[in-house]
């Protein structure tokens, strides 16, 4: 679990919370994917498990928040006033930790990186490769470029969702759904 940008540095606190919140979501059948405590906000995101069904239902981040709101106010693990945030990653999702790219080969990734690499400060490609060193993107330039990009340059990265326009009227992808764009 990460505490700050990217660092998976572990603290008293993130500990204790983890231990509590750990059970909670796997007895739903679901990933607890990040955990973050900053400025007195304990951001708790949670996915499905990975290769399982997509999203996380409202239901699910609702009845988690009520879940561990009832365990914190046994256990008390934070010092303090807090406020807690319980999400999913979204389809723009933040990737800090090797088991997060590695859960997204496959897709579009953009990546900004502390130093330029081949002049380059911020970069964008399929993920090809994700391994606990690094990971490998696939450049959408003439040459299909491959470009290795290990883990203690990367800044910030996440995924790239395309939001591709919607169907005109009339158009075969109109009439197939019938006129329905859902």
């Amino acid at each position: 679990m990460s505490i700050t940008r990217g660092s998976a540095q572990s603290s008293p606190v993130i500990d204790r919370v983890l231990a509590l919140i750990q059970p909670i979501v796997s007895d739903l059948g679901l990933d607890l994917y990040d955990i973050e405590y900053t400025g007195g906000v304990l951001r708790v995101v949670v996915d499905t498990q990975p290769g399982g069904p997509e999203g996380v239902s409202l239901d699910n981040i609702s009845l988690i928040t009520r879940l561990v709101s009832r365990e914190f106010d046994h256990s008390d693990p934070i010092p303090g006033r807090y406020t807690l945030e319980v999400s999913s990653p979204g389809l723009e999702r933040t990737l800090r930790e090797p088991r997060h790219f590695q859960r997204e080969v496959g897709k579009v990734v953009s990546v900004k990186l502390d130093s330029p690499i081949n002049g380059e400060r911020r970069v964008q490609g399929d993920l090809i490769a994700a391994s606990d060193e690094g990971i490998t993107l696939r450049l959408a330039d003439k040459a299909m470029t491959e470009l290795t990009i290990p883990f203690d340059v990367i800044d910030r990265a996440k995924t790239v969702f395309n939001w591709g326009p919607a169907p005109k009227p009339g158009s075969k992808k109109s009439t197939e759904d019938g006129g329905n764009a859902s």
